[in-house]
């Protein structure tokens, strides 16, 4: 990997490419410590230790949502944006024929993508501000209160316009990336918001040393843990199963064309992060609505009792994310692959799978091994989401609790990234040298 950008380094239009992204990730950063207006935050908005939505907002935008910065939003209202608009193209007919027309209708989806990305960033930068008020992370009048009448409407509106143009000028700053850069722009933000985590990562595992010195032995285990995981991440990344494919000989004119084998990649992993990020999100909702009640009305009852079960260090926790990633996994794997249709375009190119017949035969054998591949794939998923947790459970069963803030979905966000960067990078690099049949 390091010799992929050294020698990408030396051609020089890659070299412009590469500096180019750098400078589109200083100012993400930078516009990550600009505060919002008529905010008042110094210690964070998340409690320490919280594990809710708000704790994934914070890794997906590094440490801008706990800090109320003009990119708090991050890149998140983007990314649900084209979940919904992709979820949509399947159950709308109008939908799924705009995505068929070509280069056009690509420009029209990802036109009424970015309108979606602008209506959720509306209204979730409306529920931050609502938090902020709640807690009084807003500026007060000279008298230590809340603004109220038009004072409050006009301070709202500005933190709620501020926080949308930040998502929409990050979702710009990722188009640029991808027109002008090296990479996927929204994913090159996102990878540079969870590494400006990892100073904080080792802060907290030093806090861990002053506290006990026998974190000193179990510290170093974490980290070899981690690259253990990394290196598990890069090979469950790069499997794939293999369906072999025998073309038929076809006589046109002069020529004979077919007559080769081939083989249908499927990666294992063919979901990636989503079924983590899904599951997530909903497992979180729970620890998100308690943020917004006050401790005195929950304290002693049931409510008490649910919510404890949907923290990381619960077991309960732990069993529903995994069968959630599971029904994720099946649902994308649903949506990405049509066994029908691929059985209708290999017969339609006069090929075959060895040994099954053509039709429904072939249809019902694709079905089959996608179905064996998602839930293998969907296994080897959940064992890296759910490293953390499981780490947090072992940790406090001997009594020396330990809490990642690098979970297993920043693991394999991170290092996807930076394998599909080297992959465009390489495929860029041999684009230069092969000279051609002019040559």
């Amino acid at each position: 990997m390091i010799s992929t950008f050294i020698n990408a380094w030396k051609i020089a239009d890659l070299r412009k490419k590469m500096l180019f992204t750098a400078l589109i990730v200083l100012i993400f950063r930078i516009g990550a410590a600009i505060p919002v207006p008529f905010t008042n935050i110094t210690d964070g908005i998340t409690p320490e230790g919280s594990e809710s939505f708000m704790n994934y907002l914070n890794m997906m935008t590094g440490e801008a949502f706990n800090y109320g910065t003009i990119f708090a939003m991050g890149v998140t209202p983007y990314i649900n944006s084209s979940i919904i608009i992709q979820l949509l193209s399947v159950a709308i007919p109008a939908l799924e024929k705009l995505s068929k027309e070509g280069e056009e209708g690509r420009k029209k989806m990802a036109t009424i993508t970015r309108y979606t990305t602008i209506a959720l960033a509306l209204m979730q930068s409306t529920a931050y501000f609502i938090y902020l008020r709640a807690k009084n992370f807003v500026v007060m009048d000279a008298s230590g209160q809340l603004f109220t009448g038009i004072s409050a409407v006009l301070q709202g509106l500005v933190v709620i316009l501020v926080l949308t143009a930040g998502s929409a000028f990050i979702m710009w700053l990722g188009e640029q990336v991808n027109d002008k850069g090296i990479g996927n722009g929204i994913s090159i933000i996102l990878f540079a918001g969870i590494v400006a985590r990892i100073p904080t990562l080792c802060v907290q595992m030093y806090s861990y040393l002053e506290v006990d010195e026998a974190y000193y032995a179990l510290v170093p285990i974490v980290v070899v843990l981690l690259l253990a995981m990394i290196a598990y991440i890069v090979w469950m990344d790069n499997a794939e199963r293999r369906i072999p494919v025998q073309y038929a000989k076809r006589v046109v004119g002069r020529k004979m064309y077919g007559g080769q084998s081939t083989f249908i990649p499927i990666k294992v992993n063919m979901s990636g992060v989503l079924p983590v990020i899904f599951a997530s999100s909903i497992l979180s909702l729970p620890a998100t609505i308690q943020l917004f009640l006050s401790e005195d009305k929950i304290k002693g009852t049931g409510w008490e009792t649910f919510f404890k079960m949907f923290s990381t260090d619960h077991w309960f926790y732990a069993i529903l994310y995994f069968f959630l990633i599971l029904f994720f996994a099946y649902f994308y794997a649903s949506i990405q692959y049509n066994p029908v249709e691929m059985a209708n375009n290999i017969r339609k190119n006069s090929g075959m799978i060895p040994g099954i017949r053509p039709g429904k035969p072939t249809s019902d054998y694709i079905k089959k091994i996608l179905s064996r591949i998602t839930l293998l794939g969907a296994l080897l998923l959940s064992v890296v989401a759910l490293f953390p947790n499981l780490l947090t459970i072992f940790t406090k069963l001997i009594n020396k609790p330990m809490a990642l803030s690098l979970g297993g979905t920043s693991l394999i966000i991170v290092v996807g990234v930076a394998l599909e960067t080297v992959k465009q990078l390489e495929s860029q690099m041999m684009m230069r040298h092969y000279k051609g049949f002019l040559d």
